[in-house]
């Protein structure tokens, strides 16, 4: 824990990115493949409409969400141009804010609001989805698991920011 009077405790206090959610996707059942969604209802303390995860008492994991940029990163150590968002079993992919310095915080996604629960490691899915090296090369990169606090729809464009 950092000291709250702490010169670091400004810095991760100062996050004045605003992202917006690029694609959203849910899984209707486990290992089923992912349906890419413009908006998806996300229900408080439950999670997104139509996801398998939805429903799971007191889950830490009821929405996952992932950095575009980190995609990218993946896709170039993988020599590829680019990646499907699908492939990696992820809800939400966002851009424009570091979702890794959400970390004990609430933020907003358009009209609902999410707390980060903890990482999203990648899974041995990631050699069958994206070839020899995709579990290494999503290492540090798998995104974020968070809670629905307030519930809403989340639309793809929507603005997300700390509150």
């Amino acid at each position: 824990m950092i000291n709250r009077d702490s010169p670091m405790k400004l810095l991760f206090d100062t996050l004045p990115q605003i992202g917006r959610v690029a694609w959203i996707g849910v899984r209707p059942e486990r290992r089923a493949s992912l349906q890419v969604v413009n908006e998806v209802v996300a229900k408080e303390g439950v999670g997104l409409e139509g996801d398998h995860f939805a429903g799971r008492l007191q889950s830490k994991r009821q929405v996952t969400l992932i950095n575009a940029e980190h995609i990218r990163a993946m896709a170039s150590m993988l020599h590829r141009t680019i990646i499907d968002p699908s492939l990696l079993r992820r809800n939400i992919v966002v851009e424009g804010i570091n979702l890794l310095a959400l970390k004990e915080r609430q933020f907003r996604v358009g009209e609902t609001v999410l707390e980060m629960s903890g990482l999203c490691h990648p899974c041995s899915r990631m050699e069958k989805n994206l070839g020899a090296g995709g579990y290494n090369a999503m290492r540090g990169h798998g995104g974020i698991t968070a809670r629905i606090i307030k519930g809403g729809i989340i639309r793809v464009g929507d603005e997300v920011r700390v509150i």
